[in-house]
């Protein structure tokens, strides 16, 4: 048992140390591309090369750890990584930053991927969601201190890009010194698209609209604060109201969720970003206390959609299925956040940087009333194995591996 928390621990540390430093790129990017002149259509290209790159690393991180075991596949990723943070300094191109983001995206699949199907060995059927809510409430906090690290040093400078690349060589030393002996590749993720919508339409179109507006959000949301006027240090509390509203309001909209049929609360989350969005899509262009609430609430009804999107699906899905439809649907999620910042960013561009928030409340809007018009079409209580909620990370469909005999619980 000790052993197990001592796994556990070092595991946590070396993933909050490398969420840190992701926290930072995410918002130092957008950031740093505006100061550098580039048009917010150039930056959506990034974020679209950063969620491609992911989606090809959800494809190839389980042979990649398969054939060099989790250590290495780590180790070797996570000097990749910072080498490659590095490089926007030394190459301010927008096409290398586009290659750049894009190959970054692929590392950082990869290096989640080792981690949670190493943290997945850990765990067991009794113990897993208590797991992967630490997992979540952890990185949620990391990513956002890592936003708010934006204000030590001058964007425009150097040291914001050494400072990422150095905690990501960091995450390396608590992975690597581990003596945990290194657990079973994660599966591979495989997308049959008749087979999920058949299976699941709400889930289905459910991740394709979460991932056009997630995609969006995470590439263009410094952008949308940075041309309404927000400071640097404005921009970085912005972005991190959203992370504290979706760590707070998860696990409530999650409980209900595990009493009613879930597409209710697919649907009400879907207005609350629809109401909120409007208010930031109109709101005025400065920093004010009211923005930073308005984030806040927005965030708490959207980070949630995703654990609901997949725990519905889940509740239709056979065991022995669960791991390959959870795959799918994280692919699915995946060709969504590529297409929704090449989509959104010229309408910033050339419109209004509001365009981003009015996408996403047409993209809910749809998402909400597909979702009541399937409560009609199939009501709820025909699941094969209704499980409870638990937030799911968008990153690797391990945590869904059923394994045969359960391994000692973490307590």
């Amino acid at each position: 048992m000790s052993s197990t928390r001592t796994n556990f621990t070092v595991l946590m540390i070396g993933a909050a140390i490398l969420m840190m430093g992701q926290g930072l790129l995410v918002t130092l990017l957008p950031v740093r591309g505006a100061l550098e002149g580039l048009s917010t259509t150039w930056i959506g290209y990034m974020g679209s090369a950063y969620y491609g790159g992911f989606a090809i690393g959800c494809l190839i991180g389980p042979g990649m750890i398969r054939n060099v075991g989790h250590i290495r596949v780590f180790a070797g990723f996570a000097a990749l990584t910072a080498a490659a943070t590095l490089l926007f300094e030394l190459l301010p191109s927008q096409w290398a930053w586009v290659a750049t983001r894009g190959f970054t995206g692929v590392c950082f699949a990869i290096l989640s991927m080792a981690i949670e199907s190493w943290l997945n060995e850990l765990s067991n059927n009794k113990n897993r969601g208590r797991i992967l809510s630490v997992y979540i409430i952890v990185g949620n906090i990391m990513i956002a201190s890592g936003q708010l690290m934006l204000n030590l040093r001058d964007p425009a400078s150097s040291t914001l890009f050494i400072l990422g690349a150095l905690m990501i060589c960091i995450s390396l030393a608590p992975i690597s010194l581990s003596t945990i002996t290194e657990p079973s590749a994660p599966p591979s993720a495989k997308l049959r698209i008749g087979a999920l919508y058949k299976l699941s339409p709400v889930g289905f179109v459910g991740c394709l609209a979460f991932g056009l507006v997630d995609g969006s959000f995470w590439s263009l949301g410094p952008v949308f604060a940075q041309e309404r006027g927000f400071s640097v240090a404005g921009i970085t509390i912005f972005m991190s109201a959203f992370m504290l509203g979706g760590t707070l309001l998860q696990w409530p909209i999650g409980w209900i969720s595990d009493h009613i049929d879930r597409r209710i609360m697919i649907a009400f989350c879907c207005f609350g970003t629809i109401g909120t969005g409007l208010a930031l899509a109109f709101m005025p262009g400065h920093e004010n206390m009211n923005a930073y609430v308005v984030a806040c609430l927005h965030g708490g009804f959207m980070f949630p959609l995703y654990g609901l999107i997949l725990s519905h699906a889940n509740d239709y899905t056979p065991k022995e299925k669960m791991v390959e439809i959870s795959g799918g649907l994280l692919l699915v999620y995946g060709m969504g956040a590529v297409l929704g910042p090449t989509i959104v960013s010229p309408l910033m561009d050339q419109l209004d940087a509001g365009y981003l928030f009015l996408s996403m409340t047409v993209l809910f809007g749809v998402l909400a009333v597909f979702s009541l018009y399937r409560i009609i079409v199939r009501p709820g209580g025909e699941f094969v194995d209704r499980t409870a909620f638990v937030p799911a990370p968008k990153s690797s469909q391990a945590f869904y591996e059923l394994e045969a005999e359960d391994e000692e619980p973490l307590s």
